[in-house]
């Protein structure tokens, strides 16, 4: 039995990254034959539940050292784990795994991650040290390469493939609609159905004022309803009910907490998904709705371009004058919008097999469909 344990941001109840374990363990299990999975969680407990592997808390240094320490390898990712914009500590700490692991002899691989932005010297040189021993580097787009590249990662340890998450299993979408009833903003027929899936971590009073205006615009202009979906529940939800108090009821919202594929479901029930958060954007290529996106951060951009869709505008940038020209092309633009996409897809998750491959090489095993 070879035993990986997984080193990332889980048992947040965060949809996104609840997505990203999802996909990395069912693909592991998929393609590798006696795994066993180990996670370092915020919630131990609710992971084994969820995904049927062991797990351990993430902030304990006795679990640390004892998960690392009972590994073969120590799988980091996927994510924008190693970045300082969140906060100094949060780079400091998944380095230090990967440092210990390798330390202790285990082998370490960075599994799909979207890397940077690192700005401080000091963490840009820590995180150089610790990639330039690791055994294998797979990064979701050619900007976390070129910034390994620009650090000092040699070029031969470093693989491109894809967000994980766009290999997430559809769902079906009559999931979705019996929430959205339960909800109480069920989806009307003969009536579009719009989601706004907003991050709000540092809600920007002025960029929500102007998604109000556009929801007011869609009910007007196109009679549409609109719904906010909260990714990141316990951050996102005060900001829906705050933007649908504004509306005076003009705008349902998602009030309770769903895993990720109730959530998949639901986003596979609209017309048009406006996304703030990434894995919004990713989980309306999966279910062929199309998508405006609104880049907060570079992945987001990556992501639109890597499915050849455009990025009409940034969260300082966004209008209501500009949304309603990004809305009439992409209603105009809805079938042409669903093949690329759908074309994308099938390419960049041909591509994320990379990761299976490398780690099975680690293993001295081929995969099983090989």
């Amino acid at each position: 039995m070879y035993k990986i344990l997984i080193s990332g941001y889980y048992g947040f109840n965060n949809i996104g990254d609840e997505s990203i374990l999802r996909t990395v363990v069912d693909n592991l299990r998929e393609k590798l034959a006696d795994v066993e999975i180990t996670v370092l969680s915020q919630d131990p407990e609710q992971t084994r539940e969820q995904f049927g592997v062991q797990a351990a808390r993430r902030m304990s240094l006795w679990d640390i050292f004892r998960s690392v320490g009972r590994c073969d390898l120590l799988l980091s990712g996927g994510g924008s784990l190693l970045q300082d914009a969140t906060s100094m500590r949060s780079i400091l700490y998944y380095l230090f795994i990967l440092r210990l692991a390798q330390l202790l002899g285990k082998q370490t691989f960075i599994y799909s991650q979207g890397i940077g932005p690192i700005s401080a010297p000091r963490n840009r040189r820590l995180a150089a040290r610790v990639l330039r021993r690791t055994d294998g580097i797979v990064v979701r787009d050619g900007k976390s390469r070129d910034l390994l590249l620009e650090i000092g990662v040699p070029g031969e340890l470093v693989h491109v493939t894809a967000d994980p998450v766009i290999r997430v299993k559809k769902a079906d979408p009559t999931l979705g609609l019996e929430i959205l009833e339960r909800e109480g903003c069920p989806k009307r027929e003969g009536r579009l159905t719009v989601g706004w899936a907003v991050k709000a971590r540092k809600p920007d009073r002025a960029f929500l004022q102007e998604v109000e205006r556009c929801i007011l615009w869609l009910r007007e202009a196109y009679g549409a309803d609109s719904v906010l979906i909260p990714f990141f529940h316990d951050e996102d939800v005060g900001v829906c009910a705050d933007v649908a108090a504004h509306l005076n009821g003009q705008a349902g919202w998602i009030k309770e907490k769903h895993l990720s594929e109730e959530t998949l479901s639901i986003i596979g029930s609209m017309d048009v998904l406006v996304g703030v958060r990434l894995h919004s954007l990713i989980y309306a290529a999966v279910m062929g709705v199309p998508m405006i996106g609104v880049s907060y951060d570079p992945k987001v951009d990556s992501f639109l371009s890597s499915i050849r869709q455009p990025t009409p505008f940034t969260v300082e940038s966004f209008s209501l004058e500009g949304f309603q020209a990004a809305f009439r092309e992409t209603m105009e633009r809805r079938e042409d919008i669903r093949e690329t996409t759908a074309r994308c897809l099938e390419e960049l998750i041909a591509k994320l097999d990379r990761n299976e491959e490398l780690i099975g090489a680690l293993m001295g095993r081929k995969l099983r469909n090989s």
